[in-house]
């Protein structure tokens, strides 16, 4: 076991870290940044990224994150390739231990571990991920303008983001396992209102279709819950919206969360319930959860956690 002490102290290499690291590192804090189990988060497994401003061109996913990084790294901030195992926020410095057994002593911490999104986990759903298959209409609608496509769920987002690609869209498809919506009654009754937007009930996708050059989605195969016959459905891309996981199991117990396990921040501030510890990204954000917002609070709690360091927060 070596211990370890830092000033700033990073977890997570997603948009909301990596820039978080540049604002440290530019404020000379020298700041320490634990990759995380999957370094480079979300963006990572997305291709072409259409709305990050400054690319006139779509650029792959993986790409920009290693722009991010290299950017923070020549700033100055150290990039560790280790996971935090568990983290001790009782006092200041703050603990941290890693999977590789390293010890982090930190005077101010800046969580941005991100949400993963919920999958149906079937084999053919990894198969076409990115191939047709996405989690994020936002992100991905663009991609499908004029095409018909379907959307797994039945709770806010799910209905949210059919009512976005119905005006992208040729035609949606919502699959929900149920006889009735989740979805907030205003959400439901503009979604069922909607001519663009078809519902099969009592389903739930039994298989995601591919085929053709280059190899994509051409359809899903949906089993009924009630009588278990299966039928095909034609369609160009399959959007996954059965939620999100914040990524504070870490946390549980030591941090200020809402009903869903997100960290809860200050108003206009990425400061948590604990002095010294700040969230940014995915992990305290449910409602937009772009790269571009998780950019936009990692600068903030890089300002913050320097104001800290400045102040009454100085050891």
């Amino acid at each position: 076991m070596t211990e370890h002490r830092t000033r700033v102290l990073i977890l997570g290499t997603g948009a909301a870290g990596c820039t978080a690291a540049i604002y440290t590192a530019r404020a000379n804090l020298e700041p320490v940044v634990l990759a995380g189990l999957q370094p480079g988060g979300q963006l990572t497994i997305t291709t072409d990224v259409e709305n990050y401003p400054g690319f006139a061109d779509p650029v792959q996913g993986p790409w920009l994150m290693e722009q991010m990084r290299q950017q923070a790294e020549h700033c100055g901030a150290r990039i560790v390739h280790d996971m935090a195992t568990s983290v001790d926020l009782s006092r200041r410095p703050f603990t941290v231990r890693t999977d590789g057994g390293d010890v982090w002593k930190s005077d101010t911490l800046i969580i941005a571990t991100g949400a993963s999104a919920k999958w149906l986990e079937i084999p053919s759903e990894k198969k076409y991920a990115g191939l047709g298959v996405s989690a994020c209409a936002t992100c991905d609608g663009f991609f499908f303008r004029g095409k018909d496509v379907v959307v797994v769920g039945g709770g806010n987002s799910a209905v949210e983001e059919a009512l976005y690609l119905a005006n992208i869209c040729a035609n949606v498809t919502v699959v929900h396992r149920r006889d009735s919506f989740r979805a907030e009654k205003i959400l439901q009754d503009r979604l069922l209102r909607n001519p663009k937007i078809a519902v099969r009930w009592n389903s739930k996708v039994h298989e995601i279709l591919g085929g053709g050059n280059p190899e994509g989605v051409t359809g899903i195969r949906l089993e009924d819950t009630i009588t278990g016959s299966l039928s095909d459905l034609t369609c160009d891309g399959v959007f996954i919206a059965i939620g999100h996981k914040p990524n504070t199991d870490l946390f549980s117990g030591q941090l200020q969360t809402d009903e869903n396990g997100y960290l809860v921040t200050q108003p206009d501030s990425t400061a948590t319930s604990i002095p010294g510890v700040f969230a940014a990204g995915d992990v305290q954000d449910h409602v937009f959860r772009q790269a571009i917002t998780a950019a936009g609070t990692g600068c903030m709690a890089a300002l913050e956690a320097d104001r800290f360091l400045r102040t009454d927060g100085d050891t």
